[in-house]
């Protein structure tokens, strides 16, 4: 009798320790998946804030552009000027992303 109490007590101490053991691994999985999807996002804030970066400086030379009063060639050549000078910002920015 105190045997199959024992046997008994056991079977259920192991269906236990599985539900346990399974229950470990979901939480494990459950963690990496939500880690991967932190660093994910953790990146796409940071490229977001480059592109934001990248827009609120174009905004302020245009408004310098804007603000300066020159001759209706000159603007057009300063303005062809400060273009290149971006787009070689830009260039350097995404190599520097890389």
């Amino acid at each position: 009798m105190d045997r199959e109490i024992l046997n008994s007590e056991f079977q259920a101490l192991e269906r236990r320790l599985k539900l346990l053991l399974n229950e470990h691994k979901a939480l494990k999985e459950e963690i990496q998946y939500l880690k991967d999807e932190n660093n994910q996002l953790k990146v796409s804030i940071r490229t977001k804030d480059d592109h934001l970066n990248n827009f609120q400086n174009k905004i302020k030379i245009s408004k310098l552009v804007r603000s300066m009063a020159v001759e209706h060639e000159d603007t057009a050549e300063l303005k062809q000027l400060i273009n290149n000078y971006i787009k070689e910002i830009d260039k350097c920015i995404a190599h520097l992303s890389e």
